[in-house]
């Protein structure tokens, strides 16, 4: 795509926020998930990445990562399946040994103009894709976290606060992310897990070119009041402070970069 987003920034320095920490991102391969990968490896994080069949861009990121210096791990699959979402757990913590962090971050969206172009199948396979595998993965991975006192980082989105007449499904999965944000970091308190989420506004992923038309496409964030869309530069590192020590007391949050769009929380 061009232009070719912007993942991280030349002047961005690590500090070891999360040295010695294991993180797993899921859509690790591409976009906001790619920029989060690499900025927790500057970091000083050990990543684990979970993608669904592309390769060649899963590769790209792992190269990324490794170019900071940390270990990263593949995980090719289908989020959508709880067998798969728990084995990757699994494999996580026998090649890391632990696990500190989990960014629920895979996503996928079908825009239609109207609601009654959305069939059974898609609203099915939206809520399957986007909601479904957060609970999967926070079940399997509750264990390993609570031995930390590790984080949940879920990605909700712009959409979930003020709609989108063209992304129903989607904007309802996002919604139900935030509920579940709210109602996990109240369960999970006690045991030290801190939940919290991320709620990108308008940003320059290849999810933007692969979902709508050309013209869309030329116009994408120019309604912000920053008139342009973001870079996934520029929401990673909300993620690097959320799964850091920095933010010990936050709890239940979302953060919300988004160009300027005022969002009551």
């Amino acid at each position: 795509m061009q232009p070719e987003p912007v993942y991280i920034r030349d002047e961005y320095h690590g500090s070891g926020k999360l040295r010695d920490k294991v993180a797993l991102i899921t859509g690790g391969d591409s976009g906001i998930g790619r920029a989060i990968a690499v900025h927790f490896a500057r970091e000083g994080a050990s990543v684990a990445i979970v993608y669904l069949n592309e390769d060649d861009d899963a590769e790209e990121t792992k190269r990324l990562v490794e170019a900071e210096g940390a270990a990263c791990l593949l995980q090719r699959g289908d989020v959508s399946r709880s067998s798969f979402c728990k084995a990757t757990i699994e494999a996580v913590v026998e090649c890391f040994g632990r696990l500190d962090v989990l960014v629920n971050n895979a996503a996928q969206q079908f825009p239609v103009d109207d609601p009654t172009d959305i069939s059974d199948d898609q609203l099915t396979h939206t809520f399957e894709t986007n909601l479904f595998p957060y609970f999967y993965f926070i079940r399997a991975a509750l264990p390993h976290l609570r031995k930390v006192k590790g984080s949940i980082i879920n990605t909700t989105s712009i959409t979930a606060y003020r709609g989108s007449g063209h992304l129903i499904d989607y904007s309802a999965t996002k919604g139900a992310i935030v509920a579940l944000t709210r109602s996990l970091s109240s369960a999970l308190a006690e045991d030290g897990v801190r939940v919290n989420g991320v709620a990108p506004g308008p940003i320059w992923t290849p999810l933007i070119p692969a979902s709508f038309d050309a013209d869309h496409v030329a116009e994408f964030g120019g309604d912000t009041p920053l008139k342009r869309a973001g870079q996934p530069a520029e929401v990673a590192p909300c993620y690097v402070f959320l799964a850091s020590d920095d933010a010990s007391y936050m709890l239940g949050q979302v953060l919300h970069p988004n160009g300027g769009d005022f969002i009551s929380t």
